[in-house]
């Protein structure tokens, strides 16, 4: 984990590792583990090392809804691996080290290029039930359109290995 005042956001780096049930283990920079299931309906329920729990669920257009013990974040997904969270009005932004996106991304911002990945977009604090249900519509739509060169990676896919066909580079699996 790094905090770089001139940012303005904390960094939190992970590794997932596909494990032989299926299941992911995620490793965090600032030493907290997840254990990850993807569900049927293509939420991802999680637990982690301190003792919570949880669902991710993709809404669409790249916003994230975290239910963790009871109360809800949102993410919203950057590109190159990165995920912009805004957690207890803390700005915080998760790296997927395991994914070639992850890494592209570290390349580029160590080699003074981070400009190429643009501004990041921070999350909404809130959404309303019926705007949840207006990006779950899109993320519909769009996975209809996946087959015909939509976005893909706006698709939750039933297994972690078929991730790697659409957006590896998502916090989201």
């Amino acid at each position: 984990m790094s905090y770089d005042p001139n940012r303005q956001y904390e960094v939190v780096r992970y590794r997932d590792e596909l494990l032989p049930d299926q299941s992911v283990r995620r490793t965090y920079s600032n030493g907290v583990t997840e254990w990850r299931r993807r569900l049927p309906d293509g939420t991802v329920a999680w637990q982690d090392s301190r003792g919570q729990h949880g669902t991710d669920e993709l809404l669409g257009k790249g916003i994230v809804k975290r239910v963790a013990n009871g109360r809800v974040f949102y993410g919203k997904e950057q590109g190159y691996g990165r995920t912009a969270w805004m957690i207890d009005g803390r700005p915080t932004i998760t790296v997927n080290e395991t994914s070639f996106g992850g890494r592209l991304g570290e390349m580029l911002a160590m080699v003074g290029l981070a400009s190429m990945m643009g501004a990041i977009v921070w999350p909404p604090l809130m959404l309303s039930p019926e705007e949840e249900e207006q990006l779950r519509a899109a993320a519909q739509q769009q996975s209809s359109l996946g087959s015909a060169g939509g976005d893909m990676g706006s698709t939750p896919s039933s297994t972690w290995s078929s991730d790697s066909g659409g957006d590896a580079d998502s916090d989201f699996g």
